[in-house]
């Protein structure tokens, strides 16, 4: 294998652990089963990585930081916000279809992380990522938007991590894309909802439904 920078050699590395996870489980994702699906020897992981443990958590945060980010890109200054929180929404749901064995992969890896006393902490950091990538986007949302949000942003942002929760286990379990475009139109309303206009900003109600204004 041609030498690699050492930020080229991690970026492979976690793409190979997500390539293991999704294909064969957490419990099958061992240094040297991942550095074998990376090309790469087993001296190499340690220049990159001090532990197993440590790579996992940088493939949480990849696939969050992914997610955030493509989301974020959605999110157009002064837009509509039902009409924003969709098309971040879609923004999601393209990455999940153009990369569906991520998702599978943190899945799995939530799950085996449950049921492994070592690994006990990895469930509430995993879950933590999650709740901090979307209260991220919310707060992004407040200036761009000129809202404000009538709940505190760490249970709307709750709220959102359970919906797409749901929408991406249900999508992963049968590939059903008019099924998630529903539920991502019911999203939509819903994060809306708590949307309010910012102080100063004007009296006009900024909160749409599918199908028009309230």
């Amino acid at each position: 294998m041609a030498r690699l920078s050492a930020n080229d050699r991690r970026s492979a590395l976690v793409n190979a652990a997500l390539t293991v996870i999704a294909r064969d489980g957490v419990h099958a994702a061992t240094t040297r089963a991942i550095v074998a699906e990376a090309d790469m020897s087993l001296a190499s992981f340690h220049y990159a990585y001090r532990s197993r443990d440590e790579l996992i958590r940088a493939v949480i945060a990849f696939v969050v930081d992914q997610q955030e980010d493509v989301s974020l890109a959605a999110i157009a200054p002064l837009g509509d916000v039902r009409s924003t929180v969709r098309a971040a929404l879609q923004a999601y749901f393209d990455l999940l279809k153009q990369h569906p064995e991520r998702e599978q992969a943190m899945f799995e890896l939530m799950h085996y992380s449950m049921r492994t006393a070592e690994l006990g902490a990895l469930p509430a950091v995993q879950h933590g990522s999650y709740l901090s990538a979307a209260a991220g986007l919310l707060e992004a949302a407040v200036p761009l938007l000129g809202i404000a949000w009538s709940r505190p942003v760490d249970e709307v942002a709750r709220i959102l991590v359970a919906l797409t929760d749901g929408l991406t286990y249900a999508w992963l379990a049968d590939r059903n894309d008019a099924a998630a475009a529903r539920l991502m139109e019911f999203m939509a309303d819903t994060i809306a909802s708590f949307a309010t206009t910012a102080p100063g900003a004007g009296s006009t109600s900024i909160t749409q439904t599918h199908g028009g204004a309230q």
